[in-house]
């Protein structure tokens, strides 16, 4: 019997230990996509969080109202018609602290270097009508770092004002600011041609050699609504003002300085204020809030209007 010496069929172990590490390729793309999926969700979710906090759906430390309460509305930034510290979201919310009839008193808590006189003066003129409404109800003012210009137009209607004794008080005056490219425009060789329909339609145009009969009609635009804005200052202040040259000329001076000049009453913080003046330590927060969309438009569209509104002089300003 003869035996045949061929070898037997060859094992199929490569192809089966190919199989294997596909089968583990599969396996580990699978447990990635799971958790890429899974922190993804994490992100979004995290986003989603952001999002709520910063449009202001969550409420504060101060969104329930038991029982008498201080409260309190905030002057934050410059005073201005698209702003934060806008007339209509500032006396909208003085209207809903004061029309609470859980409100003891309200405190305004302003940290702002002005703005407009306009706005500053619809603010003013609100706490008065709001107050003789509602004669029972305080209103003092506290200052956090600075309250000038239109921030101060604003506190001088208050029952009393509070300050730190670093806090940047003052500056009564008014102001009109802007550029002027005429030497420029001369070394690069630029010629304007400024074509009006009536003699001051041009009035102060930064492309053009200033104009002295513009200058003195501005300076006395300027003049009448610091005029305004002494006016408002003596009226809201009272015999608690010590009169001076430097008073109303545009200075600055600290909360302690303020004090003996009678810009000020006293030294105070929201907490001391609530709990020792108003006698209610509970404080509600009024304050109108930008929501997320709206704080986007403003910085990253109105603000690059703004900035080249004010480039060009943009009209007077209580700053």
């Amino acid at each position: 019997m003869i035996e045949s010496n061929s070898s037997p069929e060859p094992a199929n172990w490569e192809r089966q230990a190919l199989e294997r590490l596909a089968r583990g390729a599969l396996d580990e793309q699978r447990r990635a996509r799971r958790w890429g999926i899974f922190f993804k969700l994490v992100g979004f979710g995290y986003l989603i969080v952001v999002l709520v906090i910063a449009s202001g759906w969550m409420g504060g430390r101060d969104s329930k109202r038991p029982g008498r309460h201080t409260a309190l509305v905030e002057v934050h930034g410059v005073i201005q018609a698209q702003g934060e510290a806008s007339a209509d979201r500032v006396n909208q919310a003085l209207k809903d602290a004061f029309e609470d009839e859980k409100t003891v008193g309200v405190v305004m808590r302003i940290n702002s270097p002005g703005g407009s006189p306009v706005q500053a003066g619809q603010i003013n003129s609100e706490i008065k009508r709001l107050r003789g409404l509602h004669p029972n109800v305080p209103l003092y003012a506290v200052v956090d770092d600075i309250c000038a210009s239109g921030g101060y137009y604003v506190a001088a209607a208050a029952d009393k004002i509070f300050v730190d004794q670093a806090s940047i008080v003052g500056s009564i005056g008014v102001l009109m600011d802007g550029f002027g490219f005429t030497g420029t425009m001369e070394k690069l060789g630029v010629e304007r041609r400024l074509i009006t329909a009536g003699e001051n339609k041009g009035f102060l145009d930064p492309f053009s050699a200033i104009n002295p009969s513009h200058k003195a009609y501005a300076e006395q635009l300027l003049k009448e609504i610091h005029s305004q804005f002494v006016q408002v200052v003596r009226q809201g202040r009272g015999q608690r003002l010590k009169e001076s040259p430097e008073l109303f000329s545009g200075l600055v001076w600290s909360g302690r300085q303020s004090i003996a000049m009678g810009l000020a009453d006293s030294m105070g913080s929201l907490d001391s204020v609530a709990r020792d003046v108003i006698k209610a330590e509970h404080v509600v927060d009024f304050t109108t809030r930008e929501n997320f969309a709206e704080r986007v438009a403003r910085r990253f569209g109105a603000a690059v209007s703004q900035a080249l509104l004010q480039s060009l002089g943009s009209g007077p300003a209580v700053r």
